[in-house]
């Protein structure tokens, strides 16, 4: 998480305000003023966390319709498979109208330098996805 919050923080791209929440604390009044989404879960028996679960259980039905349109990205850490875990999301968040930003970064093992550049990259062109919305 620290690399992609680092690239979304970027000095490089100004009037941006980056919220980290977790999970099972973010509601759906977080998602009403947000201008992009970067989701982010382990691979746990080949499904997305159960704390990414719940969020999306608890927003579902008040951000459907309300959020159509709301550009995401999608970072997906496992031992060895996380095909699972982005299919899942990628249903719920489909289902909800959300619209995937970029491929989401998988990582499979240790996260070394090149998964670190992709998922500071990821947050950065999230940011600019949410500044282009604003």
């Amino acid at each position: 998480m620290g690399a992609v919050l680092d690239g979304a923080r970027t000095d490089d791209i100004e009037g941006v305000e980056v919220r980290a929440e977790a999970a099972l604390s973010a509601t759906a009044s977080d998602l009403f003023g947000a201008d992009a989404l970067i989701l982010g879960t382990p691979a746990n028996i080949g499904y997305m966390s159960g704390a990414l679960k719940v969020f999306f259980d608890t927003v579902f039905y008040p951000a459907q319709g309300t959020t159509e349109g709301l550009p995401y990205s999608l970072y997906v850490h496992g031992d060895s498979d996380t095909s699972g875990a982005v299919r899942a999301v990628e249903s719920v968040t489909k289902g909800i109208g959300w619209e995937r930003h970029r491929p989401p970064v998988t990582v499979t093992g240790r996260p070394d330098a090149g998964a670190r550049e992709a998922c500071w990259e990821l947050g950065a062109v999230t940011a600019l996805a949410a500044l282009e919305r604003a």
